[in-house]
């Protein structure tokens, strides 16, 4: 089930259960990392869209499109996914989540096989 929109982000074990339940709406997975970072280790999935240009590609590829699905963003530890979560809020996007804790915690609480850096 999707946190409610009083909340900015989701835990990687919500997330986790969500992503692997067929009775969960489909959910749209965005790196905000640079693409250095999305090189060295990604979720499978993941849509990168770098924090840097996330402005103008969120604006095309998220705002303006006709893809209904809620967004789930990260980052490597939650900063910058937070960020780029409040501009889609502020944007319109209201079903959108900050990925708790970024990929580093992916690694460490879902995802082993995810290297660390």
């Amino acid at each position: 089930m999707l946190p409610s929109t009083d909340d900015h982000e989701i835990t990687p074990a919500a997330y986790a259960i969500l992503r692997h339940d067929p009775d969960s709406p489909e959910v749209r997975l965005i790196d905000c990392r640079e693409e250095d970072e999305f090189a060295l280790c990604r979720i499978e999935g993941a849509e990168l869209i770098p924090l840097s240009r996330f402005g103008e590609e969120a604006n095309r590829k998220i705002l303006q499109s006709d893809d209904p699905r809620p967004v789930v963003v990260y980052c490597h530890h939650g900063m910058r996914s937070m960020h780029a979560t409040l501009f889609l809020r502020q944007h319109g996007k209201q079903e959108s989540w900050s990925l708790a804790g970024g990929i580093d915690l992916w690694s460490r609480q879902i995802d082993p096989q995810v290297p660390r850096y």
